[in-house]
């Protein structure tokens, strides 16, 4: 398929311009080496053993041309990243190394982090936006509303109009926002799907040092955490949920095992609890919102198509999962603005906002996602509890949801459909 442009797009070549070093982060598949090798002068991909003994060859690149060099899946030799740390210390030019990996190594494998020397960059599954062109209409009106505005305080007008429809968002979850999944034709994208899982458990995990002795226990632990989806579900909850037929359970420290390492993969992508810039608030819950890298990945794991999440067996996971499809769009989107996302509860319950995104200058967006096509005053409420908890904070506050039109309320909040928001 082409390549399609992607917000980090924007992101890579500003850093390129003025670092003259950046690592891109993020799971397998998500397009991290394409978009990389586009901005290359040379590259070497360590999954190939030739190319690898290569860079074991010559770790300090000492004979390669010039402009910049492409080391893909770096941690697999992860003293490159020290070699690479001493030569932008000695005065490598802009825009000379280019690093992307799948997972992280063990502390221990390089003596330095790189901070502030290697920038680093993340990648997630393409957004909505993003792949708007493939999973849309030629009808379909383009994203027209950008987050970037929202959180600059700019009080953008809200108006536009899409096709979408429920059924189509239900589409797009299962679709997948990997680029080579994303568009294949439906048996395969499953296919693919269950492949992408079957790999991170026979292949990638070991790559790591952790060998599954029991790969249906990891799987019926990840199907446990997909369906925690969007929930800030405590991980003895989750461990509670991967009891077998026979009532056998992993170990607690299995199952602690499994997250790290699968955090190590970016498969798990949890939206922390918000911690203000300010203190203007006493408690707040930290635990995380669960999301995985995709929402497909969830979706798949739990054997729910577009077709189930629209029936009864399947509905109590439609909203979950469009909040996950929100949460991946809004983290794209926030990137490109320099902001960070995370997702508010009091301690007690007693109100919750579903993302918050700070900007830089601690500017806050407040977010809540609904399965629905409409907005209440009751939709709405916590909004507007947060808006008088931190009146000079707040640039705007918006609900996305499944509906046609973009417009602001009366109270100034903004009800955006969520194939309308851009970066």
């Amino acid at each position: 398929m082409p390549y399609l442009p992607r917000t980090v797009d924007e992101e890579l070549d500003e850093l390129l311009a003025a670092a003259p070093a950046v690592a891109i982060d993020g799971p397998k598949g998500v397009g991290k080496t394409e978009t990389a090798a586009r901005r290359a002068t040379m590259s070497w991909m360590l999954d190939d053993p030739a190319q690898l003994a290569l860079v074991e060859a010559d770790p300090a690149f000492a004979n390669a041309a010039s402009g910049t060099l492409l080391i893909d899946e770096w941690q697999r030799l992860p003293a490159v990243w020290d070699v690479i740390r001493r030569q932008v210390d000695a005065g490598a030019p802009p825009g000379r190394f280019l690093l992307t990996g799948s997972a992280t190594p063990p502390s221990e494998a390089v003596t330095h982090s790189g901070a502030g020397r290697i920038l680093s960059l993340r990648m997630r599954p393409m957004a909505l936006h993003e792949r708007h062109h493939a999973v849309t209409t030629s009808s379909d009106a383009p994203p027209l509303i950008s987050l970037g505005d929202l959180l600059a305080g700019a009080s953008p007008a809200i108006a536009g109009a899409t096709h979408q429809t429920l059924a189509d968002y239900l589409d797009a979850i299962e679709s997948s926002g990997f680029p080579g999944i994303a568009g294949q034709p439906l048996r395969l994208r499953r296919a693919l799907l269950d492949s992408y899982l079957q790999r991170v458990i026979d292949r990638d995990l070991p790559d790591l040092g952790f060998g599954v002795r029991r790969p249906e226990t990891l799987r019926r632990w990840l199907a446990a955490y997909a369906a925690a989806s969007s929930s800030a579900a405590s991980y003895s909850t989750i461990l509670d949920a991967t009891t077998a037929g026979d009532g056998s359970q992993p170990a607690k420290t299995t199952t602690i095992a499994y997250r790290d390492h699968l955090t190590r993969l970016w498969l798990l992508d949890p939206v922390p609890g918000w911690s203000p810039s300010r203190g203007a608030f006493a408690r707040l819950q930290q635990a995380p919102k669960h999301q995985l890298a995709d929402p497909a990945l969830a979706a798949r794991l739990l054997n729910l198509s577009a077709a189930a999440l629209a029936t009864a067996r399947g509905s109590h996971m439609a909203g979950p999962l469009f909040e996950s499809l929100a949460t991946l769009t809004v983290r794209v989107a926030a990137q490109a603005a320099q902001a960070r996302v995370g997702h508010l509860r009091t301690r007690n319950g007693d109100h919750e906002v579903d993302l918050i995104v700070e900007g830089p200058e601690g500017q806050v967006l407040g977010i809540e996602v609904k399965l629905a096509a409409s907005v209440t005053d009751a939709d709405v409420r916590h909004l507007h509890w947060l808006r008088d908890r931190i009146p000079t904070d707040i640039v705007d506050l918006m609900v996305i949801t499944t509906g046609r039109q973009a417009y602001r309320r009366r109270d100034g909040i903004a009800v955006v459909p969520l194939a309308l928001l851009s970066a």
